[in-house]
């Protein structure tokens, strides 16, 4: 009988086989904080890269300055990273307070892995099966739905790259055994200990609990995420569909804003509305709770005559001319004020709204690009003097893209709005206002 694989054979095997998708990325950036788990994933792919062809490999350490303790970490893995023949970099970053630390510590932390992630590589982390299965009780302890129950994925888009959690099928267990088998040292982080934060509480005391009872609880909570990661799969492909039907052109192809339309979402069941909504969302911002969705409701059932608005995490999501629109950084801001154009042959740049710039022959005389206050009219061809209020209702413009729109005066005369046909050129055609807005800013990705 052939002697069974040792604890190392049969781990270096797996995560052989796991890493083969991504042999052709760019490079390889391991998240080492020091601790058990990194520590055994860098030593497992030092070693296998010594036979196998792998993309580059450096070894990223963040430091969040949050512990006295933590000043020595960086030279424990420093000298770890010189043992494996490693690169490594580290980043100092600073932890924002908040009403979570584990939570401001966390985005912090991937923040930094984002900004050192270049296109086509990919950021190797070492959550594994327990973590797995301790972010399915937290998230479920927390009220989440399945999007949040399916805890972490294995992989997922990162910034220019991507993330992937190749030891996600493993036990702790397992890597203590390899860590003790490769004689491997690593950081013990005290905070790990403090039952003041809700994970540690979890590890410590509520999952030894739970295994004391039902031995094999932790494979059985990754099974169950693996299968709410699958219903929310099915869920994300159902969005796609409803949205297919609601992400009809922009009347005003210039305005480059994630917008609906709203007649196909009030088709579908308020539970379809607000999983295609939660699709669209997520990208832009975090997604409401429960509670907040009745700001949804309020916004959708809103009478022609109103102005509804759902204020969520990082933006708002506007109602106006049959669509929803989703405003966030820059278009939050107020623009005002009055700008002379003393050379209007060339693009004038708006503080904080964009470009405008005349295409054709510029008009003569003094030139200045304001904004609406109100009351002011327009000369139109074949119609005489009529109220500007009244012209942009006339064309459907949305009441909170009226205020951006830049007016281009000579003297006290209204000469053009910008963008909008029969309001933005001579009347003999020679020139045309054109503007070129501000993005529509997204804090998340």
């Amino acid at each position: 009988m052939s002697k069974p694989d040792s604890i190392t054979l049969a781990l270096s095997r797996r995560l052989l086989s796991r890493l083969e998708p991504w042999r052709a990325a760019g490079g390889w950036r391991v998240a080492f904080s020091g601790g058990l788990d990194s520590t055994v994933l860098l030593h497992l792919l030092a070693e296998l890269a010594r036979a196998h062809a792998f993309p580059p490999l450096t070894a990223v350490h963040v430091n969040h300055g949050l512990q006295a303790v933590a000043a020595s970490w960086p030279a424990h893995c420093r000298q770890m990273c010189q043992i494996l023949g490693v690169p490594m970099q580290v980043i100092d970053v600073q932890v924002r307070p908040g009403a979570s630390l584990e939570q401001a510590a966390r985005d912090a932390r991937y923040a930094a892995f984002n900004s050192t992630l270049g296109a086509g590589e990919v950021l190797l982390t070492a959550q594994h099966r327990d973590d797995q299965a301790e972010t399915l009780l937290f998230r479920l302890l927390r009220g989440a739905g399945v999007r949040g129950l399916a805890a972490m994925p294995a992989q997922r888009p990162l910034g220019a790259g991507h993330l992937f959690r190749p030891l996600l099928d493993e036990a702790r267990a397992t890597l203590e055994a390899y860590a003790r088998e490769q004689g491997l040292s690593w950081i013990e982080d005290p905070s790990n200990k403090d039952s003041r934060f809700s994970r540690n509480y979890l590890r410590s005391h509520v999952l030894p609990l739970v295994t004391t009872r039902w031995p094999q609880a932790i494979a059985s909570m990754a099974r169950s995420a693996a299968h709410l990661a699958e219903a929310q799969q099915l869920l994300d492909e159902l969005a796609i569909q409803d949205l297919a039907t609601a992400e009809t052109p922009c009347p005003w192809p210039w305005l480059d804003m994630p917008s609906l339309e709203l007649a196909p979402l009030e088709a579908l069941s308020p539970a379809r509305q607000r999983n295609a909504l939660r699709h669209w969302l997520a990208p832009l911002t975090r997604l409401p709770d429960t509670d907040h969705w009745a700001g949804w409701d309020s916004l959708r059932d809103a009478g022609p005559d109103g102005r509804p608005i759902w204020r969520l995490a990082d933006g708002q999501v506007h109602r106006a001319e049959g669509r929803v629109w989703w405003l966030s950084g820059i278009w939050l801001k107020n623009v005002a004020g009055s700008q002379h154009w003393s050379l209007a042959s060339q693009p004038l740049t708006l503080p904080g709204n964009g470009l405008v710039q005349i295409l054709g022959a510029a008009p003569p005389g003094g030139l200045h690009v304001h904004y609406r206050q109100g009351g002011e009219t327009f000369d139109v061809p074949d119609r005489g003097r009529r109220d500007l209020k009244r012209l942009l209702n006339e064309k459907g413009v949305p009441v909170f893209l009226r205020g951006r729109l830049p007016l281009l005066y000579r003297g006290e005369q209204l000469l053009a709005v910008a963008n909008l046909p029969g309001l933005d050129a001579s009347p003999r055609g020679d020139w045309r206002l054109h503007w070129l807005p501000p993005t529509n800013d997204q804090s998340l990705s």
